[in-house]
């Protein structure tokens, strides 16, 4: 029989709170995707000739980051931070008697619908 994770009555509000920060780590991760690999101009390189395959590696020149980019990771970074201080400092987690570890990590999945819903 498969172990179930301890319940927790999670108060609405840090629910919310954990769920922005989830949404926005997804938002700043798929930002990230379309961003040149280096934040700053950076000339790329050309790597070996990987044996037994064609593969080639390396790295074309990046541009850097606009101003206009570093300015939204800047964003992206201080809401990431702002989001998890309200959710690691609710007063919740000074109500937990068990297991914290273990509440902190049913928090992530609390929005979740639950199995067989």
């Amino acid at each position: 029989m498969p172990k179930t994770a301890p319940a927790f009555d999670f108060p609405q509000d840090l629910r919310d709170a954990q769920l922005a920060l989830h949404k926005m780590r997804s938002a700043y991760d798929e930002y990230a995707r379309s961003l040149p690999w280096s934040a700053e101009p950076t000339p790329g390189w050309e790597g070996d000739k990987q044996l037994h395959s064609g593969c080639r590696p390396g790295k074309a020149d990046s541009p850097g980051y606009t101003d206009e980019q570093h300015s939204e990771v800047a964003r992206f970074r201080k809401e990431l931070l702002d989001l998890s201080v309200v959710v690691m400092t609710h007063p919740f987690w000074d109500t937990v008697e068990r297991d914290l570890v273990a509440a902190r990590a049913a928090l992530k999945h609390a929005h979740e619908p639950a199995d067989g819903a």
